[in-house]
């Protein structure tokens, strides 16, 4: 039994490909724009969008990304036929049962930002039950800081994007915010806020841990043959190389807070 479902898999998979290459299509993949990971802006979409197109180009196939509001992302990645999946997305209990996840496409470490002129200490998160908190709609912050919110212990406001929480947090619409690591760092190395916006931004990192994303295939038959496919080709390909030759490159993992 164990060897016919061997078979099967590697017969979808040469069927895959064969699919591919007929029709000249490339991977679809889904994302919200989040630089400097995922990004039409950036080089080969980004740090994450560059490591999967040089996955995929082991195994002979173009990717094509497609950028939409990260709820529209979700729903198309996980459920149009068009689309393999999508990225970049945490790693879940509940995603476990709506995805195949690749392996890592990239590192991550959330951060708490608040305003220098009003700071927000705590050593815990727990310690931040009297603190309204800016997140995005539709994000995974982690099974802890996930959990309190929905046991009530923390108070959270949700937010279309990055860029639309931090422009809130320098109005004072919320006392802070989460948002990842680099995420914040190319923002506020962007020219959409000033300098002296820039400098009332400050940030605490021991409240997280570093968490990977990954490529969020469907979870069909195609989607296992893709990610099994993915995870193969992965093996050549140091990630940690390869996202510090493409930082270097970008030159923004530089410090322009704290």
């Amino acid at each position: 039994m164990r060897a016919v479902r061997v078979i099967a898999c590697v017969l979808c998979l040469l069927l895959w490909r064969q699919g591919l290459a007929v029709a000249g299509a490339p991977v679809r993949l889904a994302s919200e724009e989040w630089p400097p990971f995922v990004s039409a802006a950036l080089p080969e979409n980004g740090l994450s969008g560059a490591y999967v197109s040089a996955v995929f180009a082991r195994i002979g196939s173009a990717v094509a990304i497609d950028y939409f509001p990260w709820k529209r992302t979700m729903e198309v990645g996980m459920n149009d036929p068009h689309y393999a999946g999508l990225l970049a997305v945490w790693r879940t209990p509940q995603r476990e049962a709506q995805c195949y996840f690749s392996p890592p496409i990239g590192s991550t470490l959330n951060v708490l930002a608040y305003l220098k002129e009003a700071p927000v200490a705590a050593s815990t998160l727990r310690e931040l039950s009297n603190a309204r908190i800016g997140i995005v709609a539709g994000y995974s912050n982690g099974e802890e800081f996930d959990g309190l919110v929905r046991r009530g212990a923390l108070h959270v406001q949700e937010g279309v994007n990055d860029e639309i929480n931090l422009r809130k947090l320098l109005s004072k619409r919320f006392d802070a915010m989460l948002i990842e690591k680099r995420v914040l760092r190319h923002l506020l190395a962007s020219n959409r806020f000033t300098r002296a916006e820039r400098e009332r931004i400050v940030f605490t990192e021991n409240l997280f841990h570093e968490r990977t994303v990954h490529v969020c295939f469907q979870r069909n038959s195609a989607g296992q043959a893709q990610q099994r496919a993915f995870t193969e080709a992965a093996r050549d390909i140091d990630l940690l190389r390869f996202e510090r030759d493409y930082l270097r490159r970008l030159d923004t993992d530089r410090p322009t807070v704290n």
